[in-house]
């Protein structure tokens, strides 16, 4: 097994079926539930092992997915609002290493994950089928859809997850 990709490789899919983005909506209001449970009863040096050989750290992980998933929310509010934006990357492995990635109590990112994911659930059920065709332009990977936004997301959350829980099953600490 890969330990970089748990669940497999983000395979891009920009237009889902009305199922498709159902469940690909409903993974994304679970995540920080998942997370959540992923992380419980770490002790700290169990959230500051890394989740694989020159891997970011479980800490670091559970503080990577609400700036990841800002970015995303962000990212869906231009898209909706804006013909065609073009957005924004950010270096997400340095945004790692700041002091707030290495350092910030979990509880603080999962508290805020928790409320994020609770906005972008509401955004995103209230969206009419149409708005999923909506598009944005990232500058290194091209035309994206609304649709492509979500199956994404809800893919990056449930790959992030999987490092912490592989992580814990590969040491027994479950």
């Amino acid at each position: 097994m890969d330990l970089r990709y748990p669940i497999g490789k983000y395979e891009t899919k920009t237009v889902l079926t009305p199922g498709e983005r159902a469940e690909a909506i409903a993974q994304i209001a679970e995540t920080p539930k998942r997370m959540r449970d992923a992380v419980g009863g770490l002790s700290g040096g169990q959230l500051d092992t890394p989740y694989r050989p020159d891997g970011w750290t479980v800490r670091q992980l559970a503080n990577h997915v609400p700036d990841s998933h800002m970015n995303a929310y962000v990212r869906l509010k231009l898209a909706l609002t804006e013909n065609e934006p073009t957005i924004r990357p950010y270096e997400e492995g340095l945004w790692a290493e700041l002091p707030d990635s290495r350092e910030t109590p979990v509880e603080v990112s999962l508290a805020l994950l928790e409320f994020l994911h609770l906005r972008w659930d509401i955004l995103l059920r209230a969206l009419q089928p149409e708005d999923f065709a909506r598009r944005l332009r990232h500058p290194a990977l091209g035309i994206m859809t609304v649709d492509n936004l979500v199956h994404h997301y809800a893919w990056h959350g449930r790959h992030h997850v999987a490092h912490i829980t592989s992580l814990r099953q590969r040491e027994g600490w479950n």
